[in-house]
C-alpha cells in the first residue's frame, strides 16, 4: 500500500553521518585530576591549571582505540563546564598555557585534529556554551551572581571569540556538538547560529540552533538505548532536553526535518563512576561495561537506525585507560564476528516485496539486516518479515539500518514484506547473517 507523502531527505553529511554509525566521545577536564569537582561545584570554585598534568598524553592511542572498536568519528570535549580549554584560547589563561605538559606550549585539541587525520577517523569538537565555572556562568548562560545585560553581553562576545577560534584553527569539523543546545540571540544568548553557518556550514550538528543545515537529535538517553522504531525525521522544535534527564524521542516519520538521533552513553556506570561515568577516577575499573554489554547496546541503537556513541574517558596519563582498550577491542571483534558470513542476500520480488534463501545446511542465521537507500528518505512506515510464512517480526521503521536478532533459523525462505510506504520504496539491503 502506497499513499502520497512529501518526502524529506538527509543533505549529503547526514548520509555520511549515518554510514559512520560508531564514534566516541572524548573527556578529560581538570576534574580528571581533582576528584573533589560535582556538577554543583563547576561555578563555585577554580582550580589550580598546574594539576593538569598528563605528562603521557598521546593522542595517536586514542584514535587507534576508536579504530579497534570500529569506530569512524570521534568527538572531543574542547571545553566542558568548568571553563578549563584544551586548546592555546586567547580569551584567557584558564588552559592547558598554564599546564606543565609541554611546558604550557601544547595544543590537544590541534593534536586530536592531526592523529584524527592521520587514522581517517572524521574530528567533531564538543564547547559548552551554556556552563562556564572560570566565567561564573551557569544554564541557559546568564551569570549565576549579579547578573546584568552588560555582563551577558560581554559573555556572549567571548564565546563567540572561543568559538571562532575551535571552528578556524583547526579545519573542518564533522560534528559540532551543544550539549543541550544554544541559548537563541532573542533570550539574551550569543549568535552561534549565524558563526556556525559562516565558519562551518557542513558539519553535522547535535542539537544545533534553527535553520541548521544538517541537524541531529538526543536519544533521549544516556544508556545509547533507541526506541524500537526510531524514525530519523521529526517535527523541527528548539531541542529542549539538557542531556541528563530522560526524554524518549522516536521521531516523526511524517514530520518536516530530517534530524536523526544520535545514541550517547559513558562508558561506565553512571550511577556508580566519577561524573556520571563520563570522566576517569582512578580504581574504578569495576565501573567499565564490558564488551558484551556494549555489543547489546550496539544492537539497540545503531540498529535501530541512530548512530552510537560511546564516552571515552582519559586517564591521568593522558591515554585511554588499559581497561577500556580492552574492552573496546572486544566489542570491535564481537561486531565483526557478528556481521562477517553474509548467509543470504535478498532478491526483489516486486516493489513491495523481497525474498532471500538460507541455504540448506549452512550455520544458524543471527541477524537479520535490513535498509533503505536514506538519500532518497525514509519511506517504509509499516512492514513484516515472514519465515515459511509466520511473522517473525513487525516494526514500522527501517531507515538507515535496522538489525533484527533472531534465534537459530536455518534454511528456507525469509521475505520482507512492504505493507505501507510513502513512496515506492528503495532497499538498499536485506540480508541474513
Amino acid at each position: 500500500m502506497m499513499a502520497e507523502f512529501k518526502l524529506v531527505y538527509p543533505t549529503k553529511e547526514q548520509a555520511e553521518w549515518a554510514d559512520c554509525e560508531l564514534g566516541v566521545i572524548i573527556h578529560m577536564d581538570i576534574e580528571t585530576f581533582d576528584y573533589t569537582y560535582t556538577h554543583n561545584s563547576w561555578t563555585k570554585e577554580k582550580r589550580d591549571p598546574a594539576i593538569f598534568a598528563p605528562m603521557q598524553l598521546d593522542t595517536d592511542q586514542w584514535i587507534e582505540t576508536v579504530l579497534k572498536m570500529g569506530g569512524k568519528y570521534a568527538v572531543l570535549v574542547a571545553k566542558h563546564c568548568t571553563g578549563f580549554c584544551l586548546w592555546p584560547t586567547e580569551q584567557h589563561e584558564y588552559s592547558i598555557k598554564q599546564s606543565p605538559w609541554k611546558d604550557g606550549k601544547g595544543d590537544i585539541v590541534g593534536d586530536f585534529f592531526k592523529s584524527c587525520k592521520k587514522y581517517g577517523v572524521k574530528p567533531g569538537l564538543y564547547y559548552s556554551a551554556s556552563y562556564n565555572g572560570y566565567m561564573g556562568v551557569v544554564n541557559p548562560g546568564v551569570h549565576e551572581t549579579d547578573p546584568t545585560p552588560e555582563k551577558q553581553q560581554a559573555y556572549n562576545e567571548f564565546v563567540i571569540r572561543q568559538l571562532t577560534e575551535l571552528w578556524t584553527w583547526y579545519g573542518d569539523v564533522f560534528e559540532i556538538w551543544f550539549d543541550g543546545g544554544c541559548l537563541p540571540v532573542e533570550k539574551g544568548g550569543p549568535d552561534i547560529a549565524g558563526l556556525l553557518h559562516k565558519l562551518q556550514p557542513d558539519a553535522v550538528v547535535f542539537q544545533g540552533p534553527e535553520g541548521t543545515k544538517s541537524l541531529l537529535r538526543w536519544v533521549g538517553n544516556e544508556r545509547a538505548t533507541a526506541a524500537e522504531n526510531c524514525s530519523s525525521i521529526m517535527n523541527f522544535s528548539p531541542q529542549l532536553f539538557d542531556g541528563t534527564v530522560e526524554a524518549p524521542d522516536s521521531g516523526n516519520t511524517f514530520g518536516d526535518t530530517w534530524c536523526p538521533a544520535e545514541s550517547d552513553m559513558p562508558n561506565r556506570e553512571a550511577g556508580k563512576a566519577f561524573l556520571g561515568g563520563w570522566f576517569w577516577r582512578d580504581g574504578e575499573d569495576q565501573h567499565v561495561f564490558s564488551a558484551e554489554h556494549l555489543f547489546d547496546t550496539y544492537l539497540k541503537s545503531v540498529g535501530r537506525n541512530t548512530n552510537m556513541l560511546i564516552g571515552m574517558v582519559i586517564d591521568n596519563r593522558g591515554l585511554s585507560p588499559d581497561k577500556d582498550v580492552e574492552e573496546f577491542t572486544k566489542l570491535g571483534k564481537y561486531i565483526k564476528d557478528a556481521f562477517s558470513v553474509k548467509l543470504a542476500e535478498g532478491q526483489k520480488i516486486d516493489d513491495m516485496t523481497y525474498q532471500l534463501e538460507i541455504p540448506p545446511g549452512s550455520s544458524a542465521a543471527s541477524y537479520i539486516l535490513i535498509g533503505e537507500e536514506i538519500t532518497l528518505g525514509e519511506r517504509v512506515y509499516e512492514y513484516s518479515v515472514t519465515s515459511g510464512g509466520t511473522v517473525i517480526y513487525e516494526g514500522s521503521i527501517i531507515g538507515h539500518k535496522k538489525i533484527i536478532p533472531i534465534n537459530n533459523l536455518t534454511g528456507g525462505y525469509v521475505k520482507l514484506n512492504i505493507l505501507k510506504s510513502k513512496d515506492t520504496p528503495v532497499i538498499k539491503f536485506f540480508d541474513i547473517y
